[in-house]
C-alpha cells in the first residue's frame, strides 16, 4: 500500500464520520416525523441543529489543533460524537433528538477540520489537491452508501438502530486515530492559544480577499447539497412515491456525480490551472440548476429530469469543492488549523442558513428545493468570477 493511499484511507475514514451522520438517517426522516409526532419542519430542525453546531464548533477545534497537536482534539470530538449517537438512539421525543443531533455536530466537527489541516501538514499545491481528492473519494462514497445503509437498517429494525450504527462507527474511528494516525504537528510548530493573537489571525483571514472568496465559492456549493439533503427524502417519497430504498438509490446517483468530478479535479487543475477549473465548474453548476428550475416551473421536470440535471450539477461541484479547499489554505501556513476551522464554520453556517431560508417555502414539491439550489449555484458562480483563471490562489 502506497503512503499516499494509506494516508487518504485514514483521513477519508475519519472525514466520512460527518457525512454518515448527516446522510444515514435521511431515509428514516419521514418515519421519525411520524414516530415522534413531529412536523416536516420540526424534523428538518434536527439537520439544521447538526449543521449549525458542526460549523460553529470548528472555530474551537482549529485553534486547539494548532496549539495541542492534531490527535488530542480528534479524541475529544470522536468521544462526544459517540456519546451523542447513544443519546439520539434513546431520544424519547423530537426535542431530545434535536439536542442529540446538535451534540453530534459538536463532536463530528473535529473530523471535518483536523483532516484538512493534516493534509496541509503533509503537502501543498497540486500534491495536496491529489491527496484531498483521494480523501474526497472516500467522503464521496459516503453519501452513496450511507442512505442505502440506513434504508437497509430500517428494513430489519426501527430508525433508532441507525444511531446505534453511528455509535459503532465512532468507536472504530477512535481506534483508528489511536493506532494508525501519527501526530503530524511537531511541538516546535505548535502555537499556544493566545486570545489576542487568535482574534488578530481571525481578523486577518476575514480581511483576506482570496480566503473569503474561495471559502464562499465552496460554501454556496455545499449549501446547495445541504438543501437537497434536508428536502429530498420528503420530495422523493411524497411527490414521486419512492420507497426509502428507492430514495436512497436516487440519492446515491446524485452523489455519484460529485464523486466522479472530485476524482478528476487534480488532473484538471494540473492541466488548466485550478482557478480556471473553479470558474468553469461553477458556471456548469449554475447552468444545470437554473435550467432545472426553468423546467420545473414549466411543469417539465419529472423525476428522471430532476435526477439527471442534479447529477450534472453535482459533477461540476466535484471539481469545485476539493479545489477551493486546497486553494483557501495554501497561503495560510502555520494558521492552517484556524483557517480550516473558520472556513468550515462559514461554510456550514451558510448551509444551515440556506436550509432555513428554504424551510418556509417547502410545500412537499420539488420546486422550492430546486429554486434554492439554483440560487446557490448562481451565487457560487458569481463569486468564482473573482478567482483569476491562471492563479493557484487568489491574491490578498
Amino acid at each position: 500500500m502506497s503512503e499516499m493511499f494509506r494516508r487518504a484511507a485514514i483521513l477519508g475514514l475519519l472525514s466520512a464520520v460527518g457525512p454518515f451522520a448527516i446522510d444515514m438517517y435521511l431515509p428514516a426522516m419521514p418515519a421519525i416525523a411520524e414516530d415522534l409526532a413531529s412536523t416536516i419542519a420540526g424534523t428538518q430542525t434536527t439537520l439544521i441543529a447538526f449543521f449549525l453546531c458542526f460549523g460553529l464548533a470548528q472555530l474551537v477545534y482549529g485553534p486547539w489543533a494548532d496549539s495541542a497537536g492534531r490527535k488530542l482534539p480528534l479524541y475529544f470530538g470522536l468521544g462526544v460524537y459517540l456519546l451523542a449517537s447513544v443519546w439520539a438512539a434513546l431520544a424519547p421525543d423530537i426535542t431530545n433528538l434535536t439536542a442529540a443531533r446538535a451534540m453530534q455536530g459538536l463532536g463530528a466537527a473535529a473530523v471535518m477540520v483536523i483532516p484538512r489541516a493534516i493534509i496541509r501538514d503533509w503537502s501543498t499545491g497540486t500534491e495536496a489537491t491529489r491527496l484531498m481528492a483521494m480523501v474526497m473519494l472516500v467522503i464521496s462514497v459516503s453519501p452513496m452508501l450511507a442512505p442505502l445503509a440506513g434504508s437497509m437498517v430500517i428494513l430489519v429494525a426501527d430508525w433508532r438502530a441507525i444511531f446505534w450504527v453511528m455509535a459503532v462507527a465512532g468507536t472504530i474511528s477512535l481506534t483508528v486515530t489511536a493506532l494508525a494516525l501519527p501526530e503530524t504537528l511537531t511541538p516546535a510548530r505548535r502555537r499556544p492559544i493566545a486570545p489576542a493573537r487568535l482574534l488578530a489571525d481571525a481578523g486577518y483571514l476575514l480581511r483576506h480577499r482570496g480566503f473569503m472568496v474561495l471559502t464562499f465559492v465552496g460554501a454556496f456549493g455545499m449549501a446547495s447539497f445541504f438543501v437537497f439533503i434536508a428536502s429530498a427524502s420528503f420530495v422523493y417519497t411524497g411527490e414521486f412515491g419512492l420507497s426509502p430504498t428507492g430514495f436512497s438509490l436516487a440519492f446515491a446517483i446524485n452523489a455519484a456525480g460529485f464523486f466522479t468530478g472530485s476524482q478528476l479535479a487534480s488532473n484538471a487543475g494540473n492541466r488548466w490551472g485550478m482557478g480556471r477549473v473553479v470558474r468553469g465548474a461553477t458556471t456548469g453548476f449554475a447552468a444545470s440548476t437554473v435550467l432545472l428550475l426553468g423546467l420545473a416551473l414549466a411543469g417539465l421536470a419529472p423525476l428522471p429530469v430532476i435526477v439527471g440535471l442534479l447529477v450534472a450539477g453535482n459533477f461540476c461541484l466535484g471539481f469545485v469543492i476539493p479545489s477551493v479547499m486546497v486553494m483557501a489554505l495554501d497561503d495560510q501556513g502555520e494558521i492552517a488549523g484556524l483557517a480550516s476551522s473558520l472556513g468550515g464554520t462559514l461554510q456550514m453556517v451558510t448551509g444551515g442558513a440556506m436550509v432555513a431560508v428554504a424551510g418556509p417555502f417547502f410545500d412537499g414539491t420539488a420546486v422550492p428545493m430546486i429554486a434554492v439550489i439554483a440560487l446557490c449555484g448562481v451565487l457560487s458562480a458569481g463569486l468564482a468570477r473573482l478567482v483569476p483563471v491562471q492563479a493557484a490562489t487568489v491574491a490578498t
